[in-house]
């Protein structure tokens, strides 16, 4: 019932996760509603990001340049590196602008049942770098998952020879939560996590 023009943007936002037919509906709709300047800047930023976002050469993570902005700054402290599963997790980090160490992104997590393996998320290049680093610290940054418990482990068993301190990120009852509606894996963590108070 729609011009093939129109027809084609709504299937094209329907690529695009969480976005069904009506969301996508909508979406083409407002873009109608746009002014040429703005359909170009939007047309123009969908080509670049495409063509000019690649990982970074050394911890990973999406840049337009060859390094990254974390891996160029000289005051980052090169001697604790925190592994994330993806890149969004270094953009999270990044916002908070509590961390001052380095980064390095994993393509996923190691998930037997799904077919992925250690090899297919760049451990070796995770490895590479912490063997040829003078790193002090890692810090496991996933999430509290079984596939995350399961990479943690893997990773730590390899720089179990090394002398480097392996930590991970504290979990546990969030703030504000109501006990009774916390899930058993979440209670035990944060049990076995507990805190001394100061």
């Amino acid at each position: 019932m729609y011009p093939d023009s129109l027809k084609n943007l709504i299937e094209s936002f329907k690529y695009l996760p969480g976005i069904g037919e009506k969301t996508a509906e909508r979406l083409a709709f407002a873009v109608l509603n746009l002014d040429d300047e703005q359909v170009d800047l939007f047309s123009e930023s969908l080509k670049m990001v495409k063509y000019k976002i690649h990982s970074c050469s050394v911890c990973n993570t999406l840049t337009e340049n060859e390094i990254c902005y974390v891996c160029s700054d000289i005051t980052r402290d090169n001697r604790i590196l925190c592994v994330v599963e993806d890149t969004k997790n270094v953009f999270l980090f990044e916002k908070l602008g509590m961390f001052k160490g380095v980064y390095h992104v994993l393509n996923g997590l190691i998930s037997p049942l799904d077919g992925i393996n250690p090899e297919d998320i760049g451990i070796d290049k995770l490895l590479d770098r912490i063997t040829n680093g003078n790193f002090n610290e890692i810090i496991f940054a996933f999430k509290p998952s079984i596939e995350g418990e399961t990479t943690a482990l893997y990773i730590k068993k390899i720089l179990s020879d090394m002398d480097i301190v392996v930590t991970r990120l504290a979990s546990g009852v969030p703030i504000g939560a109501d006990m009774e509606y916390i899930d058993s894996l979440t209670l035990e963590r944060a049990l076995k996590d507990r805190k001394k108070i100061e």
